[in-house]
């Protein structure tokens, strides 16, 4: 058992616990109502509320989406924060896992997709953080628009790879949960799109709760690769490194020489 066991855990708890952290801020800074909330008005008293109260009336712009919490400073660094650590660990995560399916021999189209998506996953992730819906929008729903598919693709293609590699109970336990969790990922992310469109306060209230259950849905899956990840090593980095760079090299025929003399297998493991 190695130290990379901790990685896809600490995804799932940092991520988890700092979106509910930010939540709370925004709640108590008055820039949402809170998510038990189901009243929405046309329009408002001008009158603030009182520093450490909730709301006692809201409109449409005090929906409590993920990223209308993240919005308003102080919050919107934190926010800001967690994307970017978020983005980074998935990376390492997918290429982690790209690296140990191809130590088992296990090396297809579907795993270098996985990783591709996984990277666009976390390109996705990036852009949502550090473009707030307030005051870069396009940017902010074209970052949405990445990261929500692009993290919904990388878990199916995940469900398929886990039982592609499957041989104990337990490999075929964690992928039964793997596509439970796929599912909720699924459901809960299509009623979101579908409420999202909607003029009615109760749908749009929804989309924040179907938002909230696919975001925590997903960083749960990441956290189950914590099953596999004892078995990771420095020796996987090197494997998907390797398998990398072949990927990219040409053959002694080609018209290009340069990549085929950076490709020389010796110099990589050394790595």
């Amino acid at each position: 058992m190695t130290a990379w066991i901790v990685l896809p855990i600490s995804l799932s708890a940092f991520s988890i616990t700092g979106i509910w952290i930010v939540y709370a801020m925004a709640v108590m800074n008055h820039h949402v109502c809170p998510v038990e909330n189901w009243s929405y008005n046309e329009s408002c008293s001008s009158e603030p509320a009182k520093h450490g109260y909730p709301k006692s009336c809201c409109t449409l712009d005090d929906i409590p989406l993920i990223s209308k919490c993240g919005t308003y400073p102080p919050e919107s660094c934190l926010f800001s924060l967690i994307g970017n650590v978020g983005a980074f660990m998935v990376v390492v995560i997918c290429f982690l896992r790209y690296g140990q399916l191809i130590e088992q021999s296990h090396s297809s189209w579907v795993n270098t997709t996985a990783l591709i998506i996984g990277c666009t996953n976390a390109a996705g992730l990036v852009i949502v953080g550090n473009f707030q819906v307030e005051y870069a929008k396009y940017l902010h729903y074209i970052g949405a628009c990445v990261a929500f598919p692009a993290g919904l693709l990388f878990v199916c293609l995940q469900c398929v790879l886990s039982y592609h590699v499957a041989v104990s109970v337990l490999d075929f336990w964690m992928a039964h949960l793997r596509v439970f969790l796929t599912t909720v990922a699924l459901i809960s992310l299509v009623l979101s799109g579908i409420f999202f469109v909607q003029e009615s306060f109760l749908l749009q209230h929804m989309t924040a709760i179907c938002e909230w259950i696919f975001v925590i849905d997903i960083l749960v899956f990441y956290g189950t690769f914590t099953y596999e990840f004892g078995a990771v090593s420095n020796d996987t980095l090197v494997a998907a490194l390797q398998h990398s760079n072949n990927r990219g090299c040409k053959s002694p025929g080609s018209s290009s020489t340069s990549t085929h003399l950076n490709c020389n297998p010796d110099s990589i493991a050394m790595i």
